[in-house]
């Protein structure tokens, strides 16, 4: 059988997974310039909603993944909220903002780690068995469909959000210069509270269909982050098709990379890709 169709859809698939946390992450860096290290227990967050009231209290699924992506969102505003935004009024500097937020990534994974144990979790079978598609000879599963659609989608809505709407007009300016929107009477604060939800609701749809996909535990969030965070800096950090473009290279690249060696070798070829880029292309493919 002939690996390279397989080797592909998994590129794709990986990409498409990558660019869900990186989307929010460069959505919330560019209105608030520092790096939101609890993005990635966002995911998880998102993830064990669903568990919860789709598979402990019997909810419909759809109903519970509708209130998993709201869930995640408020909890991303609820940091801003009650974290970010006391530190900013206090002038907190950027590397203050991200210690803070490696302070709740922390307590925030604690928590979930208390509530639901650390064993290994599964979300699949709470919408039955899984169709199977083959494309091209390569195998696909409907989750993984659906993945790539809400890439798609979700990429376009804030493409249209940014550029055809006034909110998008007040964030584009505000990521210009955050002194010069407040001077011209954009309440800025309120413009990246906005952020926060819509980028947070995001990192939870993306811990969502990862639980669909492979399954969800406490730690899920390290390993997306670093992966959003990567095909961000890649891409070209705060910038929405930079983040998209980098996180489908990362997915080639570590696909590719463990073609013909150990999977192990994953996680070192993507930080040695991310290390090229720091030296060659520090602003990333699509500087913003």
């Amino acid at each position: 059988m002939d690996i390279l169709p397989q080797l592909i859809v998994n590129i794709i698939i990986a990409g498409a997974i990558y660019a869900l946390v990186a989307l929010g992450f460069n959505l919330i860096y560019g209105a608030t310039k520092f790096f939101n290290l609890a993005h990635g227990v966002i995911a998880a967050v998102g993830g064990y909603a669903v568990f919860y009231f789709a598979k402990t209290l019997g909810w419909n699924v759809y109903l519970a993944v509708i209130i998993g992506v709201l869930l995640a969102g408020i909890a991303g505003y609820g940091l801003d909220k009650f974290v970010y935004l006391p530190l900013r009024k206090r002038k907190a500097s950027n590397m203050v903002l991200l210690v803070a937020s490696l302070g709740a990534f922390t307590a925030i994974q604690a928590v979930i780690a208390i509530l639901f144990t650390s064993q290994f979790k599964t979300l699949s079978y709470s919408v039955g068995t899984q169709r199977i598609f083959e494309i091209f000879d390569g195998v696909i599963t409907q989750t993984q469909l659906i993945i790539l659609m809400s890439v798609a989608l979700i990429t376009a809505g804030l493409i249209l959000l940014l550029y055809k709407t006034r909110f998008g007009k007040a964030v584009r300016a505000m990521s210009d210069d955050e002194e010069v929107a407040k001077i011209v009477g954009i309440n800025t604060n309120r413009i990246i509270g906005r952020i926060f939800f819509i980028g947070s609701a995001i990192a939870g749809l993306a811990g969502i269909l990862v639980g669909f996909d492979t399954g969800i535990e406490p730690t899920m969030g390290l390993g997306l982050l670093l992966k959003g965070v990567i095909a961000s800096i890649i891409g070209g950090v705060g910038n929405i098709y930079g983040g998209v473009m980098g996180a489908f290279l990362l997915g080639f690249v570590e696909n590719f990379g463990i073609w013909k060696i150990s999977g192990e070798w994953k996680d070192a070829i993507a930080f040695a890709l991310l290390i090229v880029f720091l030296l060659f292309r520090p602003k990333g493919i699509m500087n913003k």
